[in-house]
């Protein structure tokens, strides 16, 4: 739990709307905003008030989803501003491409909206700083980060064996993010299609012609508005072995990788290995890795998605000095113990991350959030500092202290894009 949210937790308000009725915008509602749909019109007493899309014809689908099974039908807006006015909505939820998701939470938080934010919570290292400044500064408000898994009660559980001993001093943990990702091949420039408000759509990025490689899910290999999959995927991985590692900030991150096999849009790379020293909260060391593979891999430590050809391996492992840990994507792990590798605790059982969102407005307590923003912004810094490794092909000494990169100027400079007019994020006092 952050400090900030915890300071701010006798501060919040609770009011009769969110004892009782609250009223939810989902934004964003293409592909991982259906899952929030979904989630939100189970929970009892949560009205799905409003839908925002800058695709109409995802919008229509959007509401309609929301407006099934003899629901209320949302309002719907095409501009998230427009929304913000509505002064009887509680909370948004924030399912948008990366290079929006600070600002339209800073937006939130300013008309007085709880927030739900998907990870990343920033597209870079100064939007993770901002991000957190805004909670704190809001903090009779609360916002939530999309690493569900910190409510997974068996993830939870593993962690808890960790930081008990189960597997011995754990020494090292590490991300994989193994997913076949086929060729995007090249788009090329064309009229934006009819329904779209692609001005809205760019919001905080440069201003560039439309093509489908800019646009929806390949957004994410675009550096305008991405971070690769170690920035897709890897938000969740990196936040679990930073948790089970008992540390913060790294001071050391080295990344090395390509864009291999394909010759096509694609920005970010599609290969990319990150290693990560940390010191813990005693001063000791610890070591953690990430890696993204893109096409045929092998499967590690059980993480097979329960399925043997299963084409993923995603999750975390933890090594220690009395066996490993591994927590699968699902929030399913087991433990391997000793030199003889003995089968140990396991365990599976799923929970929902949005039941927690609410649980905590209606309780009016920060504490009650498993994921609060400070800690998903800690986690994305990971992200933005391997990558910025990974352009300029070296090795980066993270002073967090004073929120710099030592000695390197050029890698700092990366920690903030340039904002189109209109769209820029604050530095919030």
């Amino acid at each position: 739990m952050g400090t900030a949210a915890a300071a701010g937790a006798a501060n919040l308000r609770a009011t009769d709307s969110l004892s009782d009725r609250i009223r939810i915008a989902c934004i964003g509602v293409r592909s991982r905003g259906k899952d929030h749909i979904n989630a939100f019109r189970k929970i009892p007493n949560v009205e799905i008030a409003a839908i925002c899309d800058i695709d109409e014809s995802v919008l229509s689908e959007g509401v309609e989803l929301a407006a099934s099974n003899g629901a209320k039908k949302p309002d719907a807006f095409t501009d998230f501003r427009k929304l913000l006015e509505d002064k009887t909505i509680d909370a948004v939820s924030i399912a948008t491409p990366n290079h929006h998701h600070t600002l339209q939470t800073i937006w939130a938080l300013q008309a007085g909206k709880h927030v739900y934010v998907e990870k990343p919570c920033s597209h870079d290292m100064f939007e993770a700083k901002q991000i957190t400044a805004a909670a704190r500064k809001y903090n009779h408000l609360l916002v939530q980060h999309g690493t569900q898994n910190r409510t997974s009660p068996s993830v939870r559980d593993a962690i808890a064996k960790l930081h008990d001993g189960l597997i011995g001093e754990i020494y090292m943990a590490r991300g994989l993010c193994f997913k076949w990702r086929d060729t995007i091949g090249r788009a090329q420039e064309e009229p934006v299609p009819a329904g779209v408000h692609y001005d809205s759509w760019i919001g905080p990025a440069p201003v560039r012609p439309f093509t489908k490689n800019r646009f929806h899910y390949n957004w994410h290999w675009q550096w305008d508005y991405g971070n690769g999959d170690i920035g897709n995927q890897g938000p969740h991985q990196s936040d679990i072995c930073r948790w089970g590692l008992g540390v913060t900030y790294p001071n050391k991150v080295s990344a090395l990788g390509g864009h291999f096999m394909f010759d096509d849009d694609q920005e970010t790379p599609n290969v990319i290995t990150a290693s990560y020293e940390f010191r813990d909260a005693a001063g000791r060391q610890k070591h953690m890795v990430f890696e993204v593979r893109h096409w045929m891999s092998n499967h590690e430590a059980g993480l097979d998605g329960g399925i043997v050809h299963d084409s993923n391996t995603i999750g975390a492992i933890f090594y220690g000095s009395k066996g490993y840990l591994a927590i699968e994507e699902n929030g399913r792990y087991q433990t391997w113990l000793g030199r003889d590798y003995a089968h140990g605790p396991a365990g599976f059982h799923e929970a929902s991350h949005f039941e927690n969102f609410i649980a905590a407005l209606r309780s009016g307590k920060a504490t009650d959030l498993n994921a609060p923003i400070e800690e998903g912004a800690i986690s994305t810094t990971l992200v933005h500092l391997a990558n910025i490794s990974y352009r300029l092909g070296r090795t980066l000494y993270f002073d967090a202290e004073n929120y710099r990169c030592e000695g390197d100027e050029e890698a700092t400079a990366m920690f903030r894009r340039k904002y189109r007019a209109g769209f820029e994020v604050p530095e919030v006092a």
